[in-house]
């Protein structure tokens, strides 16, 4: 990973810095996966305002770090917390992980992932997981940070059928390999 870029909790003032990470990488990653008029409707003006209500929350359990440049600015994001997924064994969960195009394949995903397991681990949770669409070649990233594939599901979303691949990862303590080798 760069060494000017800092992996640590969003604050409100991320928000909009969030969302433009959320959009650009969204019509990067799902374009022709998702239906154009999803990514076309897509604003970074109404992703910043969710944003900022989530972290704003009161008793948000979700755990939302940033990948922030040297100049400020939002690189990646993850979030995460409580499994909201009916796989057994599994008490934690990865929301979303998303890199500016231009930032990928330099480490912060693996920056950003191993942060938040990390976080999941501090918050006693004792595993996790990610569901990610199963046309999306990112998803090998997964793979390489030694989460194994534990499930498979069909969703029925804007008029389309996605088919969605779990990945999971069991005993946090301690963190996966991929986490704990030193990047050269």
């Amino acid at each position: 990973m760069i060494d000017a870029v800092r992996i640590r909790r969003a604050t409100a003032a991320d928000a909009r810095g969030i969302a433009v990470v959320h959009v650009e990488a969204w019509r990067s990653a799902y374009a022709g996966i998702l239906p154009d008029r999803v990514m076309v409707q897509m604003s970074v003006d109404q992703k910043a305002t969710a944003w900022r209500r989530q972290i704003e929350a009161p008793g948000n359990a979700q755990g939302i770090l940033v990948a922030e440049l040297g100049d400020g600015g939002i690189a990646g994001f993850v979030s995460s917390g409580r499994a909201t997924s009916a796989l057994t064994g599994y008490d934690g969960e990865i929301f979303m992980l998303y890199v500016l195009p231009d930032w990928q394949e330099q480490g912060l995903g693996r920056g950003l992932l191993c942060g938040s397991l990390h976080l999941l681990s501090k918050s006693g949770f004792d595993s996790a997981l990610v569901w990610v669409l199963a046309d999306n070649p990112s998803r090998f990233f997964y793979e390489a940070m030694a989460g194994r594939r534990i499930g498979e599901k069909d969703e029925a979303i804007w008029g389309v059928t996605l088919h969605q691949i779990a990945y999971g990862w069991r005993g946090l303590k301690p963190l996966p390999a991929p986490c704990r080798e030193r990047r050269k």
